[in-house]
C-alpha cells in the first residue's frame, strides 16, 4: 500500500512540475486516447446480451468483443503517432492505419453475419456497435490524411456498410438508425481528433514563440552592448591613432626637440585610460540600465509574451546609481520569467521608503516544489551590483507556484531629501496597469 501511495505522489509531483502547455497537451492526448476504449466498453458488450438465444450469434458476439478490445489496444500507438504526424513531429502510421481498416472490414462482415442469421434481439444494436468500432480507424485516418480525403473515405465506408446491412436483411428502421449513428461516428471521429491535434499544434507554436522572444530579448541586449562598445572604442581609438601619428611626425621632423611629441603621447595615454574606464562602464551596464526604461521594456516584452504585467511605482526620485542597479534587477527578473517560468501574471512593485528602496518582481509561474534552476550568472551578478550600494537581493516563494525576487537598496541623505520634498513614498502615485 505504501508503494502505491508513493507512486501516486511521485506522479502528482511530476505533473505539477510540468508547464501549463505541457499539462494541457498531456490532458488532451489522454482524453483522445481514452475515447476508443470508452465507446467500446459502453457499446460492444451489449451484443452479448442481445444474442443469447442463438449459440452462433453468441460466439460471433464474443469474437466481435475480443476484436474490439484488440482494436482499442492497436489504436493507442496509432493515435500517438498520428498526433505526432499532424504536428509534424513524425511520420504517419500507415501500417497501423491499414491494420485498423482491415479490422473494420472484419467487423462489418461479422455484423452482417449476425444480421443474416437473425441473431440480434434488438437490431438497433448493430448501429450502436458500428458506431463504436468505427471510431478508432476514423480518428487515426483523419489525422494522417488530408481532411477532404478522410471525409470522403469515411462517407464511402458508411454508405458501403449501410448497403451490406441492407442486403443482409436489416429492417429499414434499424437501417436508418445505423446510417445516422455511423454518420455521427464519422463526425466525431474526423473532427474531434483534428480539433485536439490543432489545439496541441497551436500550443506548441505559442511555446516556441515564447522561447524565440526570450532569445530575441537576449540578442537585443547583446546588440545594445556591441553598439555602446563600438561608440566608445571607435571614437577614442580614432583619436589615439591620429595623436600617435602626429607624435611620430613631430619626432621625425625635429629629433632634438621632443616636447611636442611627448605632449601628444601624454594625450594618447589620457585617452587610453578614459577608454578603459568607459569600456568598464559599458561592461558593468552603467550607461543605459535606466530604471524607467527597464520598467517599460519589461512590461512590453512580458505582455507581448502573454503575461499580464503590472508596474507599480517609479524611481524618478532615486539617484542614478540606485536606478541603474534596480534597472538591472528588473531586466534580469523579466528575462527569468520569459525563460524559466510559465507565468500568467507578473507584478513589478517599487516602494521607496525614507531609508531604503525595495523592488519586488513576482510571478505565478514557478513549478510547485521544483528547485530553482541554477548554474546561471544572472542572480550572482545582481548581488554584486547591489552589494556595491550596500544592497541585498533575496528570492522567496511566498506560496505554491509563486516566485518573488526582492532587491533592497539603502538610500543616501540626498535621496531622502528629495523623497521628503515629493511627499514621502514615490511608489503608489506612479502605479500603472
Amino acid at each position: 500500500m505504501d508503494g502505491v501511495i508513493g507512486w501516486a505522489r511521485a506522479k502528482q509531483a511530476g505533473w505539477r512540475r510540468r508547464s501549463r502547455p505541457e499539462q494541457v497537451e498531456t490532458h488532451t492526448r489522454g482524453t483522445l486516447l481514452c475515447l476508443p476504449w470508452l465507446f467500446c466498453l459502453v457499446s460492444v458488450p451489449q451484443l452479448i446480451v442481445v444474442t443469447r438465444h442463438s449459440t452462433a450469434g453468441t460466439v460471433l458476439a464474443w469474437v466481435i468483443l475480443v476484436l474490439a478490445l484488440a482494436q482499442c489496444a492497436l489504436a493507442l500507438p496509432a493515435l500517438r503517432r498520428a498526433l505526432d504526424s499532424y504536428v509534424r513531429r513524425g511520420a504517419p502510421p500507415r501500417r497501423l492505419t491499414a491494420a485498423l481498416a482491415a479490422l473494420l472490414f472484419v467487423f462489418t462482415a461479422l455484423m452482417a453475419a449476425l444480421i443474416a442469421i437473425d441473431a440480434l434481439d434488438a437490431p438497433a444494436t448493430a448501429a450502436v456497435t458500428m458506431f463504436a468500432v468505427m471510431l478508432p480507424w476514423t480518428a487515426v485516418y483523419s489525422l494522417s490524411a488530408p481532411l477532404r480525403r478522410a471525409t470522403a473515405s469515411v462517407a464511402g465506408y458508411t454508405a458501403g456498410v449501410v448497403g451490406v446491412f441492407a442486403l443482409a436483411g436489416l429492417p429499414a428502421q434499424a437501417l436508418a438508425g445505423t446510417a445516422a449513428l455511423m454518420l455521427l461516428s464519422a463526425l466525431v471521429g474526423v473532427f474531434s481528433p483534428r480539433s485536439s491535434a490543432w489545439y496541441i499544434a497551436v500550443l506548441r507554436e505559442l511555446e516556441e514563440a515564447r522561447e524565440t522572444q526570450a532569445r530575441l530579448a537576449v540578442a537585443e541586449e547583446r546588440l545594445r552592448f556591441g553598439r555602446d562598445l563600438h561608440d566608445v572604442m571607435g571614437r577614442n581609438l580614432s583619436v589615439i591613432a591620429l595623436k600617435s601619428e602626429l607624435a611620430v611626425q613631430l619626432a621625425r621632423r625635429d629629433p632634438a626637440g621632443t616636447d611636442g611629441a611627448v605632449d601628444q603621447m601624454e594625450e594618447v595615454q589620457r585617452l587610453a585610460r578614459e577608454s578603459q574606464t568607459e569600456v568598464r562602464d559599458v561592461v558593468r551596464g552603467y550607461r543605459e540600465a535606466g530604471l524607467t526604461t527597464e520598467l517599460a521594456g519589461a512590461r512590453g516584452v512580458l505582455r507581448a509574451a502573454g503575461v499580464d504585467c503590472r508596474i507599480e511605482g517609479d524611481g524618478e526620485a532615486l539617484s542614478d546609481d540606485v536606478q541603474s542597479a534596480l534597472g538591472w534587477v528588473v531586466r534580469e527578473g523579466a528575462t527569468n520569467v520569459l525563460r524559466h517560468a510559465d507565468a500568467t501574471r507578473c507584478t513589478v512593485r517599487l516602494d521607496v521608503a525614507p531609508r531604503s528602496a525595495v523592488l519586488l518582481v513576482e510571478n505565478d509561474g514557478a513549478a510547485p516544489g521544483a528547485p530553482r534552476r541554477g548554474g546561471g550568472s544572472g542572480l550572482p551578478g545582481l548581488r554584486e551590483r547591489l552589494a556595491a550600494l550596500d544592497g541585498t537581493l533575496t528570492t522567496e516563494r511566498p506560496q505554491e507556484g509563486v516566485f518573488r525576487l526582492r532587491a533592497t537598496v539603502p538610500l543616501a541623505d540626498d535621496t531622502d531629501t528629495r523623497e521628503v520634498s515629493r511627499g514621502g513614498r514615490a511608489a503608489h502615485p506612479g502605479s500603472a496597469g
